[in-house]
């Protein structure tokens, strides 16, 4: 085996930084430049919302696809591939004449996105082991919190300069210099004489998460008991079962189910879920609230959101040291417990500005432990073999829950909105329509809904909001302890003479 020099194999990394770091870009990016593209092309609200949504779905029904075909075609082909469809679905993002285009080519830009992260996870695998390998991990999470923290504002200060197509050319171009970096550094894979993707569990299971995954965004909009809602639900869940058929009678599954029998395992798929209810839910709330019923000005806002991603930067390194003292388990179990304080905190001071960075430092900081942890654990539970199969069941896990947790905890708070409404007004009014808005952020058009009810619709949204918040610190407590049971170390067997 011929090893990489220093220089490959640091360029290697910095390719999969990149790489990682157009995730979070393509999340936090098209979010800022909504208005100004709803403003020169139109669009109704629920294409817009596709703009987003588009690249959740793709991205995560794609990944564990994504993951096998580096099995199977090998990492260099399918990165560079990935690569390339991402750089040329962006650029043309920026010369999309309507939105509904748009939110095609978003769907095609998470296709090539899931390649490109799937196949840098799983080619970082062979490269290192034991601690280095977590070291690495935490800087492509940190990387990753990067992307988070300074997302807005860079998208921001582009619209300030110029139009709108500027986020996605500037997305584009990290794009080009990430292929040339792959292609510079990353050497061709070894012949592999066997093995081919197993195409009927790929397309159900992709289409089973898709159907999944459009069921849960529909429902804050349409309601649980929608046919819009139910019916691709019930047709994930048949899916699913097709899915699991084919992956126990193929003789080359693209899931190997017996990963879910292996304790470790399935805790790191809790792990990678549970930044989604814990952290990606406050980076989507968060700014409605402070500007929609706190009053602060959308700067003052976007300054309070990098008291909540910045410990990204530094806290997934810290926690890559921290790994000579103590186990991986104990790391993340402590950040969940941290998350929780911070989420109990936070529900306290709600409404004063001042008070507000402390329990949002202590929120990014607790996060931060698992979250430079939980990609180099991914790899280290399974062989490295199975490495791209790993990454992309783990990638699947983390980039779907953004979904399911946004819907359900906007489902939630419009649910204790309604609640607390119902028991203050009289019947016959609008009160769930009213409920729905204000869980959205949009208290004014709530408030249309309600006349003379917008102090009461302000009071029943805070008491709710606070209420999620203390839900949310539970389910950290919660995960803490089942994180710790999953992910504790075998005792040592005794040796036989």
């Amino acid at each position: 085996m011929i090893y990489p020099s220093r220089l490959t194999l640091a360029l290697q990394v910095l390719a999969a930084c990149l790489s990682g770091l157009l995730i979070p870009l393509c999340f936090t990016g098209p979010a800022v430049v909504l208005p100004a593209l709803a403003a020169q092309l139109g669009g109704s609200a629920s294409a817009l919302n596709w703009v987003i949504n588009a690249y959740i779905l793709s991205y995560g029904s794609a990944m564990m696809v994504a993951g096998s075909l580096t099995d199977v075609l090998g990492r260099r082909r399918v990165w560079l591939a990935g690569l390339a469809l991402f750089c040329a679905a962006t650029l043309a993002i920026a010369w999309a004449p309507s939105v509904v285009l748009i939110a095609v080519l978003r769907f095609v830009q998470g296709l090539g996105g899931a390649a490109a992260f799937a196949a840098a996870m799983s080619s970082l695998a062979p490269l290192f082991d034991g601690t280095a390998r977590s070291r690495v991990m935490s800087v492509l999470g940190t990387t990753f919190g990067l992307g988070l923290a300074f997302g807005l504002l860079a998208a921001g200060a582009m619209l300030e300069l110029a139009r709108w197509p500027a986020v996605f050319y500037a997305t584009a171009a990290l794009g080009a210099i990430g292929t040339l970096l792959v292609a510079v550094s990353v050497p061709a894979d070894p012949p592999r004489g066997h093995g081919r993707l197993d195409w009927p569990g790929a397309l159900s299971f992709s289409a089973a998460l898709a159907l999944f995954t459009v069921g849960m965004l529909l429902a804050p909009e349409h309601g649980w008991r929608s046919a819009a809602v139910l019916l691709p639900l019930v047709l994930a869940a048949l899916l699913l079962s097709v899915f699991i058929l084919i992956e126990r009678r193929t003789a080359h599954p693209m899931l190997d189910l017996r990963l879910f029998g292996q304790r470790r395992f399935v805790g790191v798929q809790v792990l990678a879920a549970a930044p989604a209810f814990l952290f990606i839910v406050l980076i989507v709330m968060l700014p409605g609230r402070f500007i929609g019923t706190d009053g602060l000005s959308p700067l003052a806002a976007g300054r309070l959101m990098i008291a909540l991603a910045a410990p990204l930067l530094l806290v997934p390194v810290l926690a890559a040291l921290l790994l000579r003292w103590f186990t991986a388990a104990t790391l993340c179990a402590a950040g969940l417990l941290l998350t929780a304080a911070g989420l109990a905190w936070l529900s306290q001071v709600l409404g004063n500005g001042a008070a507000l960075a402390g329990p949002l430092l202590l929120i990014g900081a607790g996060i931060g432990l698992p979250w430079g942890l939980m990609d180099g654990m991914a790899l280290n539970v399974v062989d490295t073999e199975r490495a791209g199969m790993a990454t992309g069941i783990f990638n699947t896990v983390r980039i779907s829950a953004d979904g399911v947790a946004l819907a359900l905890a906007g489902a939630v708070l419009a649910g204790l909105i309604g609640a607390g409404l119902a028991q203050q007004l009289p019947a016959g009014l609008p009160v769930l329509a009213a409920a729905s808005r204000a869980a959205l952020g949009d208290i004014g058009q709530a408030a249309m809904l309600l006349p003379g009810q917008e102090a009461l619709l302000r009071a029943t949204y805070d008491t709710a909001f606070r209420q999620l918040l203390g839900a949310l610190a539970g389910l950290a407590v919660a995960l803490a302890g089942l994180v710790l049971y999953l992910l504790r170390q075998e005792p040592p067997q005794a040796s036989r003479p």
